[in-house]
């Protein structure tokens, strides 16, 4: 009987073997009757271990076997996850050695099996000048430290496998990735042909395999959003979260997971390899002026590079993984993706003309404070994302969300009402503590002093309203606000990208509005404001400016507001 070993050969392939598994006793598993035991690197020559495969757990193609430009693959592959190939080595001198020495020398060559915890760093894009309301809500959820990126908009922090379900409930972030290597002060060639000639070496020095094992995980702990006709995957925005490509495949490492071994007679590797042939695509985002190179050609030759290592199929559109290699500056992260589109959007059903992301709403919402039972106020609620987000992550709190427009006050029960439904679905109580209603922004139906936060998105005056409308509207509608909300301890945090009009229309306020802090934030390409606005003591409707506003002013500045 042959004992199987941790070791590896370094000599290339050469021709295949195959021998009957009866022949070689695993040290931690059965061999299963008429299996048959693949060799990967060679016959023997004159070297004293060979290197063996029993087949692609994760259904990954069997390496190339051909010419000595793949043999660094074929090593690469072996040694990459063993939930792409578990590799082992048998003695070719036959001895036998104590099953508790073979077993140690087996682990500490595969890379690491579902069930041992790995410890990897995460990746998570966020709004920009959020990046630190993100990583308290990681400490606070997640108990790790987050590091944030000099490249605005993206935090990391470890994070065990154990715990890797609790980061896709991260409220405050966009999309996650798996870190496969980073480098914090990478040199880049002055040459454009070095640079490219670079990346593509980098691709075979990576360490893949816990990045490819995390990536694996996240595919079993991924619901399901429905049955995908021809067991391929379809993304609808590029920067989305790697799907399930068919219901067998999310089944099949499900039990490896609960320790329940794959049936290799059924399914041989290499009809499996046919049958599922991963497919792949490099994103690359970079942000720099010193860079030779653009990144499209950098996600080109890394990409091949990638494809040549692996031996997977590229595919722009229906890929199942997304490899990430992100540059700014002299800093480049490379990752696996494990979102498959933006967490933003996981509120939103019905979208309006200016719909904001939820994850800058739950910025905003953390950015006042909340506290239980206080009440809150969106009087330009649009689409509802702001109300909706406060109501599910700070339930603690009533909100009421208005609006003068009747289709955006419908988009917005539709979203509560699809809200509710999905969380009945999940056997969750549907009810949300939120209401919607109907009403002019400079004429609430609300009491004097009754709100505890008033918290909305402003217009722009670029898609909705126009900057000439605003300097009526903004003056007004604050002054409402003031007028509602609570003196002395209320509160306002609001969005704007009139920064100009803006500060004039709290000027004028006569004190009622106090100034505590601006977060500068990027939406959709337009460098906006988030301000948090502290009510005064002051007493509403004495001030200069409340008597001398005449009520025909305040009509007519309605009416221009109806007109948008």
């Amino acid at each position: 009987m042959t004992w199987l070993h941790g070791l590896w050969a370094e000599d290339p392939p050469v021709m295949a073997e195959d021998f009957p598994l009866s022949s070689v006793r695993f040290p931690s598993m059965e061999p299963e009757e008429g299996c048959a035991l693949r060799c990967v690197c060679g016959p023997d020559s004159g070297q004293e271990t060979r290197c063996w495969s029993i087949g692609p757990l994760l259904r990954f193609p069997p390496p190339n076997t051909k010419g000595n430009s793949r043999a660094q693959n074929c090593s690469g592959n072996m040694m990459r996850s063993s939930s792409s190939l578990q590799t082992i080595i048998m003695s070719s001198d036959g001895d036998k050695q104590p099953a508790e020495e073979t077993s140690e020398s087996v682990n500490a060559s595969s890379a690491p099996s579902p069930e041992t915890e790995l410890t990897v760093t995460i990746g998570a894009t966020v709004p920009t000048g959020f990046e630190h309301t993100a990583a308290e809500e990681v400490k606070e959820k997640i108990g790790v430290d987050a590091r944030v990126s000099r490249d605005r908009g993206r935090i990391y922090f470890p994070v065990s496998t154990d715990k890797l379900f609790q980061v896709h409930r991260l409220r405050s972030v966009d999309n996650l990735f798996v870190v496969v290597k980073e480098y914090d002060q990478y040199h880049f060639k002055e040459s454009k042909e070095e640079t490219l000639m670079e990346l593509q070496e980098l691709a075979s020095k990576l360490p893949w395999t816990n990045a490819l094992e995390v990536w694996r995980l996240n595919r079993t702990l991924k619901k399901k959003k429905g049955h995908r006709k021809g067991g391929h995957s379809t993304r609808a925005k590029p920067d989305s979260e790697v799907c399930d490509t068919a219901e067998q495949q999310q089944q099949e490492p499900a039990q490896e997971q609960s320790g329940d071994a794959p049936d290799t007679e059924s399914q041989p590797p290499e009809t499996a390899a046919e049958e599922k042939l991963v497919k792949f695509r490099v994103t690359c985002n970079r942000a720099g002026d010193k860079h030779s190179f653009s990144s499209n050609e950098a996600a080109r030759d890394f990409g091949g590079a990638v494809q040549e290592f692996f031996q997977w199929k590229a595919d722009m559109t229906k890929f199942d993984v997304e490899v990430l290699l992100n540059i700014h500056n002299e800093e480049m992260v490379v990752g696996i993706a494990l979102t498959e589109e933006s967490l933003h959007r996981r509120n939103i059903s019905h979208f309006g003309p200016t719909t904001l992301r939820s994850t800058l709403c739950y910025g905003m919402l953390r950015l006042c404070k909340l506290q239980a039972s206080d009440i809150i106020l969106d009087p330009m609620c649009g689409t509802g994302a702001i109300p909706l987000e406060g109501a599910i992550e700070f339930n603690s709190s009533f909100y009421v969300a208005g609006d003068n427009n009747d289709m955006a006050v419908s988009r917005t029960l539709n979203n509560i009402c699809h809200m509710q439904k999905r969380r009945a679905e999940k056997g969750s109580s549907p009810g949300l503590p939120v209401d919607t209603v109907q009403w002019d922004l400079c004429r609430l139906p609300v009491r004097t002093g009754s709100v505890d936060v008033i918290i909305t998105d402003m217009p722009f005056g670029k898609r909705m309203g126009s900057r000439k409308k605003n300097w009526d509207l903004y003056p007004s509608c604050l002054r409402e606000m003031a007028r509602v909300c609570r003196p002395g301890s209320g509160k306002a945090v609001l969005l704007t990208q009139d920064k100009k009009c803006f500060s004039k229309a709290i000027s004028r306020m006569g004190g009622l509005w106090k100034k505590l802090h601006t977060v500068w934030v990027n939406v959709g390409g337009l460098h906006a404001g988030v301000y948090l606005l502290k009510r005064t003591a002051g007493v509403f409707g004495q001030t200069p400016e409340d008597v001398h506003e005449s009520p025909a002013r305040v009509y007519k500045q309605t009416d221009e507001k109806e007109d948008d």
